[in-house]
């Protein structure tokens, strides 16, 4: 019974295609992709938000709970650190010593 209860293949991809088409961007190291990735995941978070309070203790809900907050937190972190990088990067000192 279980299985009657799973949602079918086509619907899991439809749920995680958005999430797929930022990874050729991820994969090059474009920040764009990753802020985007963002601002997408807190879809994810609000669904899932409307999910608990629905079922508190489901266990699937709290589980991608934790995978879209984790997901978020570490996306927007690597933004921060790697703009600072490239910021410092691109900031050459001088040689003349002003």
């Amino acid at each position: 019974e279980a299985w009657l209860q799973q949602p079918p293949w086509i619907i899991w991809l439809g749920k995680l295609l958005p999430l797929l088409i930022f990874l050729p961007g991820l994969l090059r190291d474009r920040l764009r992709s990753y802020i985007w990735l963002c601002f997408v995941s807190l879809l994810y978070f609000v669904a899932l938000v409307e999910r608990l309070f629905a079922m508190p203790g489901s266990p699937l809900a709290v589980t991608g709970m934790v995978a879209v907050v984790t997901l978020f937190v570490a996306a927007m972190m690597y933004v921060r650190w790697r703009a600072r990088e490239l910021r410092d990067a691109s900031v050459t000192p001088t040689e003349s010593g002003e």
